[in-house]
């Protein structure tokens, strides 16, 4: 499986490298705009972005969109020696400092909220690759796993995804936490898996649209 895990992340991330950054902003503009644009998002209070490296689907628009509502926005902070995310609130994303990897973060001393905090809130995930029932092919480092797992259940968890990377499968591990939602351009998606509300979703597979039910 970790072989798998590993030749899936190597194929993923040469495709997304590759895309013309015209392309990568046209597509996270029009992701962006179906997550601000679900109710669950509109209905909320709290809300956890990531910052994008390597051409993940950006979150610009959609912290602008929460600061200018009012809501309470985190970004995470990692703590290396602890091999841990902490999620720290932010007023300002140009406030964000460079950490480890090169991915942006909250300043020390940024308000941290404990994930027992964030019951209710929508926490927007990043990924390599995604399956119809909210599995997640994450960056390698397992961060986001532990975060999820300590999550209340009450929190809605959302991937964020080029149509590309949404697969028919994803190999999981124990460790691995499935998420409620997938949004690529194309549609927003519910995951099929038993943890997650019932519903019908129009299925993205790279431009052949299906149903999941």
């Amino acid at each position: 499986m970790a072989d798998q895990k590993k030749y899936l992340r190597r194929m993923l991330g040469e495709c997304r490298a590759s895309l013309a950054p015209e392309f990568a902003q046209s597509r996270s503009v029009a992701i962006q705009r179906r997550f601000i644009d679900a109710e669950w998002y509109r209905c909320c209070r709290r809300i956890v972005l990531y910052s994008p490296i390597q051409n993940e689907v950006a979150t610009d628009l959609i912290a602008a969109d929460a600061l200018k509502s009012a809501k309470e926005v985190f970004f995470p902070r990692l703590d290396r020696a602890r091999g841990m995310i902490a999620m720290a609130r932010v007023s300002d994303p140009s406030n964000l400092v460079p950490g480890p990897f090169g991915i942006a973060q909250p300043p020390e001393g940024a308000p941290v909220a404990a994930p027992a905090e964030l019951s209710g809130a929508v926490i927007a995930v990043p990924g390599l690759g995604f399956g119809p029932q909210g599995q997640r092919l994450g960056r390698g480092g397992g961060h986001y796993d532990r975060f999820l797992a300590a999550l209340p259940h009450e929190a809605i968890t959302v991937g964020l995804a080029y149509s590309f990377q949404l697969l028919d499968g994803v190999p999981e591990e124990p460790r691995d936490r499935r998420l409620q939602y997938i949004i690529t351009e194309s549609a927003l998606l519910p995951a099929a898996g038993p943890s997650v509300r019932g519903g019908a979703a129009r299925a993205d597979r790279g431009g052949t649209p299906g149903w999941i039910i």
